[in-house]
């Protein structure tokens, strides 16, 4: 009998199997060094180049493509969550329910708009949160749900969106598996108040990093622009500011792999 190969014999497969991941070609190459060449680094910049950066065009493309009216893009998928909650108006003292099987950053959003998560219990059979346990979780406190398509398979958004609209919760779907997926010939993430999808390098659809929010709201979509942007608004002098917010604006390298991709 042959040597086993953890024993030091020959290999049976003597390359690695699968592709590298993200994948990608010269198209990607081209969009970096237009950006490159351009000398617009950042999506600010086309106030005064004059032209569109790439961070606007991906996202208006992103949110077509997801059925959207409006997309903010951001630094990354966890921020996107802070981003839609607060333009959602959660703040210290709202309740958000949780599915008990998430990624952390499900979680710490809520912990970073000072509200307080509350975990429940979700389907066995989809992995993906249980419309009963939901309504069971509901408080007077209670101002939004995150709701998690796991894996990219759906929620049961038909039965979710009626308790949500019926006990006044506003639904924020996490979206960061579920790029293209459909729930009844609709794509997710903007079948009720937001959602968001991250770009981070081992999703379906990478930029390295990268998140994005969601919406069909323009109230939504004016207050999430205004968060990542320090608390300015599209079309209003740069030094004007209409709320507190921060920077999670993302580059125009992220915006031009993305677009390529």
């Amino acid at each position: 009998m042959a040597k086993l190969a953890i024993n030091g014999g020959d290999k049976t497969i003597g390359r690695e199997l699968g592709r590298k991941w993200p994948i990608y070609d010269e198209s990607e190459e081209k969009a970096l060094l237009d950006v490159l060449h351009s000398g617009m680094w950042w999506r600010g910049g086309e106030r005064l180049a004059g032209a569109q950066s790439k961070v606007t065009a991906f996202e208006d493309a992103f949110a077509a493509y997801q059925g959207a009216k409006y997309g903010v893009a951001v630094t990354n998928g966890s921020v996107a969550m802070e981003c839609a909650l607060r333009a959602a108006g959660v703040e210290a003292g709202h309740e958000v329910i949780v599915p008990a099987l998430t990624f952390i950053s499900t979680v710490t959003s809520v912990l970073m708009v000072n509200a307080i998560p509350v975990l429940v219990d979700t389907d066995p059979g989809t992995l993906d949160l249980d419309p009963d346990a939901f309504e069971a979780a509901i408080t007077p406190r209670t101002k939004a749900v995150l709701v998690v398509h796991m894996g990219g398979y759906p929620a049961d958004m038909d039965r979710l969106i009626e308790i949500a609209n019926r006990h006044g919760v506003v639904i924020v779907e996490d979206a960061a598996h579920a790029h293209g997926s459909e729930w009844r010939d609709q794509r997710v993430g903007a079948l009720s108040g937001l959602g968001t999808f991250s770009f981070q390098a081992t999703k379906a659809f990478s930029g390295g990093e990268g998140g994005l929010v969601v919406t069909n709201d323009e109230a939504y979509a004016e207050r999430a622009f205004s968060y990542h942007h320090i608390g300015r608004l599209p079309g209003r002098p740069f030094y004007e500011f209409h709320q507190v917010g921060t920077n999670l604006r993302m580059t125009e390298w992220q915006g031009a792999i993305l677009l390529a991709q």
